[in-house]
C-alpha cells in the first residue's frame, strides 16, 4: 500500500476533524495492542487534548459517530479509484475500536459455539453491517460452519449455523 494513500487518509481526517472544531491530531501508527489487522490503515485520532465529552460526541451511541465518520472516510477516499487502489480505513479513538473488536471477537466465538452444540443457528441481533462483516470475517475459517445475514435493516441479523 502506499504512503500517498494513507497521507491521504490522515489529511482528509484532520480536515474533517477541524472543520467540526475538534482540537486534535490524527496519528497513522497502528494499533500496539494484541490485535487482528485487517488489510488497510488505522488513523487514530489523539484524545489525550479531548475533554470526556468530547470523546463520547465522536464515539457516539454504540459507536454510531465513529462508524459514520469511519463510513464517510471509506467512501470519499476510495470514490473514483481503480479496485485495486481502494483500500480499508479504520479510524479508532480511545482504544473503542480494540475494545469493541474484543468484543466481537467474543460474540462469534459465543455464537459458533452454541451452533456447534445445539445444532440449531444462532442468530446476533443489533450490529452495524461493518460488525456483521467483521463476524462473518472472524468465522470464514471454520469449516464446520456457515454465516449469513438476514432480515432488514434496521432489524438485520448475523445467523450461525453448521454447514
Amino acid at each position: 500500500m502506499s504512503d500517498q494513500r494513507l497521507q491521504r487518509g490522515q489529511q482528509w481526517l484532520d480536515q474533517l476533524l477541524k472543520l467540526v472544531g475538534v482540537p486534535t491530531v490524527v496519528s497513522i501508527e497502528p494499533p500496539t495492542a494484541d490485535v487482528e489487522i485487517s488489510s488497510g490503515y488505522w488513523l487514530t485520532i489523539d484524545h489525550t487534548q479531548l475533554t470526556p465529552e468530547q470523546v463520547d460526541i465522536l464515539i457516539g451511541p454504540e459507536g454510531s459517530t465513529l462508524d459514520a465518520i469511519q463510513y464517510l472516510a471509506n467512501s470519499i477516499l476510495n470514490i473514483n479509484q481503480d479496485r485495486e487502489q481502494q483500500t480499508a480505513y479504520s479510524i479508532e479513538l480511545n482504544g473503542y475500536r480494540l475494545q469493541r473488536q474484543a468484543e466481537l471477537r467474543s460474540l462469534a466465538d459465543h455464537a459458533a459455539q452454541q451452533a456447534r452444540e445445539t445444532g440449531k443457528e444462532y442468530e446476533i441481533k443489533s450490529l452495524s453491517a461493518a460488525e456483521r462483516r467483521q463476524i462473518h470475517t472472524f468465522l470464514e475459517g471454520c469449516e464446520d460452519l456457515e454465516t449469513f445475514s438476514r432480515g432488514q435493516e434496521p432489524d438485520r441479523r448475523l445467523v450461525v449455523t453448521l454447514r
